[in-house]
């Protein structure tokens, strides 16, 4: 069976990290994001570096066509080893708590609770039936630890995070891993870190991660099945 990655989420930053990594240790990688062009642009600088990706732009906040989506990826690559699952809505727009409305939640919730849920119910069952494969994601470390005026967005990954413990605990023994990195951290090469670097403020203010370097900390956990969750910075 060929090994296989699917980066839900493939935009400049972690996506793109983890799809390099997987992709030289000889995983076939299919890309998904909303826009094709940036996916194609991305997939030729990986298969000139010797990977084979595939690329299938989709909206993953349109729940209902993930079936569809799963039949193309099945299509290329089977069912795949690996998720990757890590998109962000086109504006996060943390809130301040006292200005959270119940609306603000409801149109973030398909791309971040509703499509993960998706995405697993498609992929985890013949991951059970071959008795390994792995479900990784990297969000935000406000999901671990709340924040003042931060939110929104991160609301809804402490949800996803609690599901995804749970699911951890329910299938760990089933031989599918299912590991978690928290990023406290402005991502090098993403817009939001050339933003921030643009404001003048203080680069110290808030530390700065290597994509690279975070996408290797996802394939070790995946190596070693440990931890399952990780903080990054460990003192955010």
């Amino acid at each position: 069976m060929t090994k296989s990655l699917v980066v839900f989420g493939a935009g400049p930053g972690v996506g793109r990290a983890i799809a390099r990594r997987y992709g030289k240790a000889g995983y076939d990688v299919v890309l998904v994001a909303r826009r094709r062009a940036p996916l194609e642009e991305f997939a030729a600088v990986l298969a000139a570096d010797g990977s084979t990706a595939h690329v299938l732009p989709a909206d993953l906040s349109e729940t209902t066509s993930i079936p569809a989506l799963a039949t193309g990826i099945r299509a290329l690559v089977g069912d795949p080893g690996v998720v990757y699952y890590a998109p962000s809505p086109a504006d996060p727009g943390f809130t301040a708590a006292v200005s959270l409305t119940a609306a603000r939640l409801h149109e973030l919730m398909p791309l971040t609770l509703d499509a993960i849920l998706a995405v697993v119910q498609e992929f985890l069952p013949a991951m059970l039936t071959r008795g390994e494969g792995a479900i990784l994601t990297a969000q935000g470390a406000a999901a671990v630890s709340g924040r003042a005026h931060m939110t929104g967005w991160a609301t809804l990954l402490a949800a996803q995070r609690n599901y995804l413990q749970a699911l951890a605990a329910e299938v760990a023994d089933q031989g599918v891993f299912v590991g978690q990195l928290h990023i406290g951290a402005r991502i090098t090469g993403t817009p939001f870190d050339d933003h921030y670097r643009a404001s003048g403020q203080p680069e110290a203010a808030f530390p700065a991660a290597d994509p690279a370097d975070l996408a290797e900390l996802l394939w070790t956990m995946h190596a070693d099945r440990k931890p399952q969750e990780l903080l990054v910075p460990s003192d955010w």
